[in-house]
């Protein structure tokens, strides 16, 4: 028998002392019990978060409590105390969570469950089932077709599993299992009836909760409930800290002050501006604390919508018991952003920037340390504890797709959701979202419950109204009568609108920088940033630089093009004429503070190109007389976008076309259905995550991309492989290239997933090039 000792593991031993399988049954079942503790703040959030009342909470907390204490009964099997003991990977048939699922559904057992007053078997089954999120209804996920597994033997009637049952039978006040199991070893005629039994109960739950919403919001908090739980008892134990005293610490902290989010984030960010400016809180940042607990934010761009939103957080904080406030931003590079100008200045210990590379981006940020992160140490976990390692943070600057990740499935937003449903929650750059992200936001707002703001300064008209029927819209009309500052900044002209061909503008470009003005080019394809690039270098001095900044970087370049771009378009000083030229793609429209004296755009959505005007005049530097120029021109392709987004975005700019435009003409410019695109649905309303049922397996929280993939440069190998061995961050040398470009990595020691790209396509200033440059007279004929 494959036993350490004689007793069936849970884990594998790794050098550590043996994690018995009761043991951690017994610690996951504590770690629920601790976690969601009756009369705590995590307890009440979190209900609330799920739309369940105090009520309800005896009975989540006893099913959780059944969940945890059977999730991993189905480790009692040969093929998984072999792998534990192995001295590499160990191919399994069956996965463990899939085996207690079916012993969940023979009869027997299912009986003797379904006998406990308040346990609902099948809320169980389902968070039993889908734990580890690989268990799919039809296919690749779930191994679980007898016919195609070979028989390994079972150990149901080991001690350990006895003792578990017992413990159940406590716990849900009824008699000890009497039952028998149907063999010792997982064999087709022998688990048949279990295994028809589960697809059957699974259709039948699926059916109920879609006529039940009282059932799904308990099933929906059992599933979680339990992966969170289960995080916290292999996480915590693997560390040797007690369960008890990290979750009281931790989980249980007291909530933010009345006072604390003004002395610690903004009292300390207003003495920061106040070195280069003066400070006043506009009317609009005072008004934004007034408008509840679920609201929408719509301001111009350079309007101060993030101070609006911190004090929006302040008040919601002394209304409130929350613990923590959270910035979500729809990319990488704004959550960066959003860490180093507002969350950084938290004090050490209680800020956190989370997306798919932070922990290079700090690594990186620190040894460059803005003045708000001087002297700090921050410390980023790995895998299971990476999300544990964030719930003692308080203020948080992330890309959406950390937190609302679990939407899709996805395990480090499952783990980070108790500390979601504790926070003020704060969406940003709302127009950028695609149409799944857009579902998932929408689907949020009306499934679960916790304080929100959305922001943004324009919104199709189609979007507009489907969020404002669930969201407060400030400043309506009637405040902007109140708000005269913010009124007489939206109204004043400041842009001069032009439609043109790409050679004016060129030629306007060029005078423009000799004229000593900053001069910001969008384009919407990297293949021709990068021409573009290359021909306006050609006709300039050598010592004026082009700026390039697109998506197809190496990270650690995309970063320095980042903060380069930031730099050159930066307000110096009132009247300052500081030069400087950068051609970019879409990546410029979000949270970027760029300034322009002369904006070049090829034709976007309307949304877009409202985003795109607003990094021209906006701060009004050079006086309130100067108007910036806006030229825009025909793209030679529609891609990436629709043919009629692009014929709606050229009659908006023949309408709009003057000497004296304003952000208002442009909002209501868009506002107005003559330029409405048809075509897009509505929120579906649903994700994965709530239609799930018995089933999970992660899903794609924006629309799927297949132009590109993740890749390391062929000339970077030998560093990204001495980068992983010293456990280092390797994410400075991905890069994002077309499919098209990149090969798989067989035989170089990488990662299997990992793919290779050629060296020699990638240039430090232009980026990994998309095709072979033609000539810099040449606009291209084709298009990326």
């Amino acid at each position: 028998m494959p036993f350490v000792n004689g007793s069936l593991l849970a884990k594998s031993p790794r050098g550590k002392t043996p994690l018995t399988l009761f043991q951690h049954l017994q610690d996951t079942e504590q770690a629920a019990s601790e976690i969601f503790r009756a009369g705590t703040r995590w307890s009440q959030s979190y209900l609330r978060f799920f739309r369940l009342v105090a009520d309800d909470h005896p009975r989540f907390l006893l099913n959780l409590r059944v969940a945890a204490l059977f999730h991993d009964i189905g480790k009692a099997n040969e093929d998984f105390q072999s792998a534990m003991l192995a001295s590499g990977f160990k191919a399994q048939s069956l996965r463990h969570e899939h085996l207690s699922a079916l012993l969940l559904c023979e009869p027997a057992m299912r009986a003797w469950l379904g006998g406990a007053p308040g346990v609902d078997v099948d809320v169980v089954t389902a968070a039993v089932l889908s734990h580890h999120l690989k268990a799919g209804e039809d296919g690749d996920w779930m191994v679980l077709n007898p016919k195609h597994a070979p028989p390994t033997r079972l150990f149901f009637d080991d001690q350990q599993v006895c003792t578990a049952l017992a413990r159940i039978a406590d716990v849900a006040a009824i008699p000890t299992f009497q039952g028998i199991v149907p063999a010792e070893r997982y064999e087709d005629a022998a688990w048949k009836t279990a295994f028809d039994a589960l697809f059957r109960n699974a259709h039948l739950f699926g059916r109920a909760t879609r006529k039940d919403p009282e059932r799904l919001k308990l099933s929906l908090a059992v599933k979680a409930g339990l992966i969170v739980s289960d995080s916290v008892s292999s996480g915590i134990v693997r560390e040797g800290l007690s369960i008890k005293t990290w979750i009281d610490d931790v989980a249980h902290a007291p909530a933010l002050g009345p006072d604390e989010i003004r002395q610690s984030v903004l009292d300390p960010r207003i003495a920061e501006i106040k070195k280069s400016r003066s400070f006043e809180w506009h009317s609009f940042q005072q008004g934004a604390a007034t408008v509840g607990r679920r609201g929408l934010l719509l301001a111009a761009c350079g309007a101060g919508k993030t101070l609006a939103a911190w004090r929006w957080a302040e008040a919601i904080s002394k209304t409130e018991q929350i613990a923590r406030v959270i910035f979500l931003y729809p990319t990488r590079g704004t959550a960066t952003e959003g860490f180093r100008d507002y969350v950084a200045h938290a004090p050490e210990g209680e800020a956190a920037l989370v997306h798919g590379t932070s922990a290079y981006e700090l690594s990186q940020m620190m040894a460059n340390p803005p003045e708000s992160l001087r002297g700090k140490q921050i410390d980023e976990s790995e895998a299971r504890l990476y999300a544990l390692g964030l719930w003692n943070k308080r203020f948080f600057s992330a890309t959406v797709d950390q937190f609302l990740g679990f939407m899709e499935h996805g395990y480090k937003g499952m783990c980070l959701l108790p500390a979601l449903a504790d926070a003020a929650v704060v969406f940003d750059e709302i127009h950028s979202y695609d149409r799944e992200l857009w579902n998932a936001l929408i689907t949020f707002l009306d499934r679960f419950d916790v304080p929100a703001l959305c922001m943004t300064a324009t919104l199709p008209p189609q979007r507009r109204q489907e969020i404002e029927s669930r969201l407060r819209t400030y400043p309506t009309t009637e405040d902007m009568a109140q708000l005269e500052d913010l009124a007489e900044k939206e109204a004043h002209p400041r842009y001069r609108l032009a439609a043109t061909t790409r050679d004016d503008a060129i030629t306007a470009a060029l005078a423009a920088v000799g004229d000593g003005q900053r001069v910001l080019w969008v384009v919407n394809t990297v293949r021709r940033c990068q021409q573009l690039a290359r021909l306006l270098k050609s006709r300039l001095p050598n010592d004026i630089e082009v700026g390039v900044y697109h998506s197809r970087f190496k990270l650690k370049d995309r970063q320095d093009r980042h903060r380069q771009t930031i730099d050159a378009f930066r307000v110096p000083g009132q009247g300052d004429c500081r030069r400087a030229i950068a051609v970019t793609t879409q990546v410029c429209e979000m949270s970027l503070d760029l300034d322009a004296d002369l904006l070049v755009t090829e034709h976007a959505p309307i949304s877009s190109l409202v985003q795109r005007f607003g990094r021209a005049n906006r701060h009004l530097r050079r006086g309130k007389d100067f108007r910036a120029t806006l030229l825009t021109y025909e793209p030679e392709s529609n891609r990436p976008y629709d043919s009629r987004e692009l014929l709606a975005a050229s009659t908006f700019i023949t309408d709009l076309a003057g000497d004296a435009i304003s952000q208002r003409d442009l909002a209501l410019g868009l506002e107005n259905k003559k330029y409405a695109v048809g075509g897009e649905r509505n929120a579906r309303g649903s994700t994965p995550f709530i239609e799930g049922g018995y089933f999970a397996t992660p899903g794609n929280l924006r629309d799927t991309d297949d132009a590109g993939c993740a890749a390391v440069l062929d000339c970077d190998v030998e560093e990204f492989k001495g980068l992983s061995a010293a456990k280092k961050p390797t994410d400075g040398l991905m890069i994002n290239v077309p499919n098209k470009y990149a090969r798989a990595a067989d035989g170089l020691g990488l990662p299997p997933w990992m793919r290779v790209a050629d060296g020699g396509r990638y240039d430090a200033w232009l980026g990994f090039l998309v095709e072979d440059t033609p000539s810099p007279e040449s606009p291209g004929a084709s298009h990326e």
